[in-house]
């Protein structure tokens, strides 16, 4: 197996994955989204909430609100249930949890700017932008929240991924010589601007091949002049995948700790395959 980065950049990366198969790109994936650990706000102590905002509401939006969660920024931050405190009960520590304060008094409109963290400063809302809930002329919000670390299987806030898909690389072959008339309708047929007629040559070029999203439409449009001038296929073993971020942590490392869990549970399968538990 072979990978190829193609463009990479804070929140964003898209790479080529060749010799590889289906179940282990969509393993891949799956555990991106699922069960990369990432920081987000479990649970928000109200003391004063004067705004329109409904408390469920703004703690909701709190929920929801990216934190950073690189490697180093949580280094020594471990799951809930692998911690010794008992979280069900309310107990939290430095070792599981992350608290932040808000209190502010208006009139202004609070953001995530304003949420503070009561521990490490490393650990903040990723956006300063965010709009929480408006205040108006003395009122009041006055709150406690509490981070912790969870993964995408359990809540939609623990994903790390805003994009995290695949497609086969595209393959697509064009005749040597095509009528202006059909060629042009193809051409003109993608979404895409994958094509380009070149008319000295009388011939379809393919000038963004990793643009294609296989939808056919070229082929369908030659098909509609009746031409066999175009076909679109892909390549059984290659792949186009791309992991876009929110920003709580950088997308090579969202893909290297995927690469660990996979890893993982390789291990345990093994393990378990010999006899073991």
């Amino acid at each position: 197996m072979k990978i190829d980065v193609k463009e990479q950049d804070e929140n964003s990366m898209t790479f080529i994955v060749r010799d590889a198969e289906v179940p282990f790109v969509n393993a891949i994936r799956r555990i991106a989204m699922m069960k990369v650990p990432k920081l987000a706000i479990e649970d928000v102590f109200i003391v004063k909430n004067d705004s329109a905002m409904f408390d469920e509401v703004l703690a909701h939006r709190l929920g929801l609100t990216p934190l950073v969660s690189d490697a180093e920024s949580i280094e020594g931050l471990v799951l809930p249930e692998d911690c010794d405190c008992d979280s069900e009960k309310g107990e939290y520590c430095p070792r599981c949890s992350v608290s932040f304060s808000l209190r502010e008094t208006g009139p202004k409109t609070v953001y995530s700017k304003d949420l503070k963290s009561c521990g490490d400063s490393k650990i903040k809302p990723v956006y300063d932008t965010i709009p929480l809930l408006k205040l108006k002329e003395n009122q009041e919000v006055d709150l406690e929240a509490v981070a912790k670390l969870g993964i995408g299987k359990d809540h939609a806030k623990w994903v790390p991924t805003t994009v995290c898909a695949y497609k086969q690389y595209p393959e697509i072959e064009t005749e040597e010589k095509v009528d202006s008339t059909v060629a042009t309708a193809v051409v003109e047929a993608c979404p895409r601007g994958v094509l380009d007629f070149d008319s000295d040559e009388g011939k379809i070029e393919v000038v963004d091949i990793e643009n294609c999203s296989l939808c056919k439409a070229c082929v369908r449009a030659a098909k509609a002049a009746e031409s066999k001038c175009i076909t679109v296929g892909y390549r059984e073993n290659d792949f186009i995948f791309k992991i876009e971020t929110d920003g709580s942590m950088p997308p090579k490392e969202v893909l290297l700790k995927a690469c660990d869990v996979l890893d993982a549970k390789k291990d345990e399968f093994i393990t378990f395959s010999e006899g073991g538990s």
